[in-house]
């Protein structure tokens, strides 16, 4: 069955998608309003616009473009305060029934862009997998870590009139087939401590989903595709959890899988083993 409550922010307008990036290298606009309009009538909630390296007027003009062929809101996917203040000033709610973008996305080294609520409001995805100590950028490699960073940073957009409902965090995901440093196992976790946090009522959470099966072959042994059910194992471990968005691909369609399905057995021992345990199992799936 679909999963309920699961908002997707449609990720294919992305320069680092390499059929994307071609369109952009061509000046292919019909193309690209064309991947926005299929990503709206696929399900997305919202639309992901990130040009990459080029300028912020051309990412205004981009979510100008978008808006031109959809009524779901934009995702302003920028590092950059700058392309991120052009971003908001190009956006039109009216256009969008008065929903606000999400700006994708801010992180403790990149905290100014808070400011930018002034000039239009926002809903920001807090990056909680760094965070700053001593004046420097440190990755955060435990559960409490995360979830710490993800306090501090709903905190600070508090501050900033940003609302927690209206705050989005990312506790950061990592390639399922590559974890031999447990990062699975301290995303649960952290999903978990952000849950439980009384004072994180309201918050939403995302993770950019296609990290998650990164670098698996597409097909298992018995011809079954490996990553669209791994994906979907752990959004059905997740939501429940309050994983309620997610940068995903509306062509997945990502759905609610049974606890005895060969996905859900692998991701659940998964939380079990340490190490290249994991890689192992992992590998045994896919070659099932």
């Amino acid at each position: 069955m679909p999963i309920p409550n699961l908002t997707i922010i449609g990720e294919s307008i992305n320069d680092s998608v390499p059929s994307t990036n071609k369109l952009f290298e061509a000046n292919d606009l019909a193309g690209l309003k064309e991947l926005a309009k299929s990503q709206d009538v696929g399900g997305a909630g919202y639309i992901d616009v990130n040009v990459g390296p080029r300028s912020a007027t051309f990412l205004a003009d981009m979510i100008r473009e978008v808006q031109g062929v959809t009524s779901k809101p934009i995702s302003i996917d920028t590092p950059d305060p700058v392309m991120a203040e052009a971003g908001l000033r190009a956006y039109d709610a009216a256009k969008a029934g008065g929903r606000l973008p999400v700006l994708n996305s801010i992180s403790q080294p990149r905290r100014e862009m808070f400011k930018l609520s002034k000039i239009a409001p926002f809903m920001p995805i807090l990056l909680a997998s760094e965070r700053v100590e001593h004046g420097v950028s440190q990755p955060n490699h435990t559960a409490t870590q995360v979830y710490n960073t993800a306090r501090e940073l709903v905190e600070e957009a508090a501050r900033h009139g940003i609302p927690v409902n209206h705050c989005i965090i990312d506790p950061a995901i990592s390639p399922i087939g590559a974890d031999s440093e447990g990062r699975f196992h301290c995303l649960m976790s952290a999903i978990n401590l952000i849950r439980n946090d009384p004072t994180l009522k309201g918050v939403h959470m995302s993770v950019g989903l296609s990290n998650f099966s990164v670098m698996l072959p597409p097909k298992r042994a018995d011809g079954s595709p490996t990553k669209g059910p791994l994906e979907s194992a752990f959004l059905t471990m997740a939501v429940p959890l309050g994983m309620d968005h997610v940068i995903g691909s509306v062509k997945r369609k990502y759905e609610v899988l049974a606890p005895d399905h060969p996905a859900m057995l692998c991701l659940t021992d998964c939380l079990k083993l340490e190490g290249f345990d994991v890689i192992m199992r992992v590998q045994e799936y896919y070659s099932s």
